[in-house]
């Protein structure tokens, strides 16, 4: 199943003329298997749009004039095949949303993160109890000396 140009034609043309008059910037996403494979500058970088459009294909995807002609980017989230582009559209949505002021509780929670600024994943994470099973949270963690909590982190962040 190939979907029509046509009647995607007419609903972004609509999308894109409301968003017009009321000075909206808009981007029109395509999810493909040829699209660029989607980064966290991706997300940062659609974050700074105030309305997404994403177009997903179903099996065998849309008409290519929809690639070639409305769609403002192609995005591909892997090499590998899925049955449809919704998939790939919860995960740029759930990656994008959260870098929105206001949506998570913690403003450190969007850049103190993996793959954020610095280009390192995040460093490791524990709870209580202190000791489970002879797994123990590193002594470090339980000292309240912030400078060092923090100096653990990058190290860790940078090992992983």
């Amino acid at each position: 199943m190939v979907l029509k140009v046509e009647p995607i034609w007419r609903c972004i043309s609509e999308v894109k003329s409301d968003n017009q008059e009321r000075e909206l910037k808009t981007r029109i996403v395509l999810f493909s298997a040829k699209g660029k494979r989607f980064t966290q500058d991706d997300a940062k970088r659609l974050a700074e749009y105030d309305k997404l459009v994403m177009v997903c294909g179903r099996y065998e995807g849309v008409d290519e004039r929809v690639a070639e002609n409305i769609v403002d980017e192609e995005l591909s989230i892997g090499d590998y095949v899925l049955t449809g582009g919704e998939i790939p559209a919860m995960v740029v949505v759930d990656s994008v949303t959260r870098l929105i002021p206001g949506v998570l509780g913690n403003v450190d929670s969007a850049t103190v993160e993996s793959h954020s600024e610095e280009g390192y994943l995040e460093y490791p994470q524990y709870t209580k109890p202190e000791d489970f099973q002879g797994w123990e949270v590193p002594k470090v963690l339980l000292s309240g000396n912030h400078a060092e909590i923090e100096k653990w982190r990058k190290e860790k962040s940078r090992k992983n």
